[in-house]
């Protein structure tokens, strides 16, 4: 595969505290890509037209983005691709695995209200995995903190340093536009949330009397300022800081009006990198390698609710994916095809016949997939760092109409595929308890099985503090501990036993009182389990 066209393929996260404008900025980079010509407004009641990247019912109607979606597009010959991520913290855990079917991400901030919680959790895992970061600053034309303020407080937050390479002028009622530093131009702020501006001048020397003509004596005056500052505190930018994950490049802007967007894309297809290695439990595999490799990052059921399907998404990190090819499963030890793999733009489905690293292919799935599976061309390896987390909230799912058992079962099976929630079975009497990270899942879950399955369901909370699976190298001490704890054994749809703690304290003091037992409090153990019983538990 010619290295030109890696090159030219860049595969990106878009991350934020929810309300920052994630999902506005990626429906404006569409825009401006070409994929879409006008842009609808997000969360208006006034406008029918929904965001969009937020595809799901409840989505629609609750404004927040709670499954990720993936868009492709092309762009000054790059091919794009973009996973806007759920930005409430409910449904970290997906975005937690998105990141890992990413090369780098970009991160918006709202100017008013700076570095938010769920911002700082999601660049820990950013920093965590040297992922390259972009910031775009949002909502200039509102009043907000003052721009060097923000870049103080996300070095100080995120142990990153900055370099602005787009400034704003002015900001709220005063906000005229944005200096793009690193090309050497304005661009003149004008209200207008559908369609693109064109209302920029070249400046190629910011002491040119022209910038008094165009903005006024005062701004200019504070233009000149700040960028003196600018380039006097911050360092120049460098690309390979950039890429090691070390330094975080800045725009400014207004998503909803689709301005600084441009800028940032212009720069993003320069800067960014294109499809990275990955490691398996085996070794790393290189995009440049000829035989095709990919991974399962994410599962959605219903994706068209009429049709009842089921999505795989496939992030292809080496060779070429072809239609109707034989492909290895490796957790599955057998080889499956694909006849109608697909692109996506959101809800709309393409079918092609092959694709490259750094694209994310949709696979029908009947079944077989599980978050986390590998696909080779014949090579036994697994990708790694795709984890399941131990859930902190559980509730027991009651069926309201026994005439819809089957749906009820089918829908909760398929929607706990998705990652979004973990079901476990209690015995006696088939318990069905569900464990998320965050309260809203619940809803999400109850909404989707009424709506997509026609089943009906109430949840009852449980007082359990942690899941914890458990294994020992002793079988019967593992086999001691399950008959002895058996009130707070269930199992996971792997048939894999799991210790519910009923409190931290109680947690402690199990694990002291059982040393020959190991307690997990993340899935990826299972990746060194070489037999775990694929027997469904229906």
């Amino acid at each position: 595969m010619p290295d030109n066209t890696l090159q030219q393929r860049q595969t990106f996260g878009i991350i934020s505290h929810p309300d920052a404008g994630k999902t506005t900025l990626t429906e404006k980079l569409l825009l401006f890509g070409g994929a879409i010509q006008t842009a609808g407004a997000v969360k208006s009641n006034k406008i029918t037209k929904t965001a969009t990247s937020d595809f799901m019912e409840i989505e629609k109607q609750r404004g927040i983005s709670v499954a990720t979606s993936v868009m492709g597009f092309e762009y000054k010959g790059f091919k794009i691709n973009i996973l806007d991520t759920p930005g409430h913290k409910d449904f970290a855990e997906d975005t937690y695995r998105t990141l890992t079917a990413v090369d780098s991400v970009i991160l918006v901030i709202d100017s008013a209200k700076g570095i938010e919680d769920q911002t700082r959790k999601l660049m820990e895992v950013c920093r965590m995995r040297s992922t390259p970061v972009i910031i775009f600053i949002n909502k200039l034309d509102r009043e907000g903190k003052d721009p060097f303020e923000l870049l103080d407080e996300i070095e100080k937050e995120f142990k990153i340093h900055t370099r602005p390479l787009t400034w704003p002028i002015g900001m709220g009622n005063s906000f005229k536009g944005v200096y793009n530093i690193y090309d050497k131009n304005l661009k003149l702020f004008a209200i207008n949330k559908t369609e693109i501006s064109t209302n920029s001048a070249q400046i190629e020397d910011i002491l040119d009397h022209k910038l008094e003509e165009i903005i006024g004596k005062p701004s200019a005056t504070s233009l000149r300022d700040d960028i003196n500052f600018i380039e006097e505190l911050y360092e120049p930018f460098d690309k390979s800081l950039y890429l090691d994950g070390l330094l975080a490049p800045v725009f400014f802007g207004s998503a909803i009006n689709n301005f600084g967007v441009q800028e940032l894309l212009d720069t993003f297809i320069r800067i960014a990198p294109f499809p990275q290695p990955r490691n398996t439990d085996v070794r790393k595999v290189n995009p440049e390698e000829p035989e095709f490799t990919g991974f399962i990052f994410k599962i959605h059921a219903n994706l068209d609710p009429n049709h009842r399907d089921r999505i795989a998404f496939c992030r292809i990190v080496s060779g070429k994916f072809e239609r109707n090819k034989y492909y290895y499963h490796t957790r599955l030890d057998k080889k499956v095809r694909f006849s109608n793999p697909t692109s996506f733009m959101a809800n709309e489905k393409t079918i092609i016949d092959s694709s490259l690293p750094g694209d994310v292919v949709g696979l029908y799935d009947t079944g077989i997939f599980k978050i986390g599976d590998t696909l080779t061309e014949g090579e036994k390896m697994n990708f790694q760092g795709i984890p399941s987390f131990s859930p902190e909230l559980f509730k027991e799912l009651i069926n309201k109409d026994p005439f819809k058992t089957k749906q009820l079962e089918k829908g909760i099976r398929q929607l706990t595929d998705e990652g979004v929630a973990q079901l476990f079975i209690q015995q006696p009497g088939n318990i069905k308890i569900v464990g998320t990270v965050g309260d809203l899942q619940f809803e999400v879950i109850q909404f989707r099985l009424l709506h997509e399955y026609s089943a009906a369901c109430i949840f009852q909370h449980l007082n359990y503090y942690k899941a914890c699976w458990i294994t020992s190298k002793d079988p019967k001490e593992l086999d001691r501990f399950i008959n002895m704890k058996s009130r707070l054994i269930a199992y996971d749809k792997e048939n894999l036993p799991v210790y519910l703690a009923e409190s931290a304290w109680m947690l402690k003091t199990t694990q002291e009182n059982f040393p020959k037992i190991e307690f997990h409090f993340t899935s990826e153990f299972k990746t060194d389990q070489k037999s775990i019983s694929e027997a469904s538990y229906w």
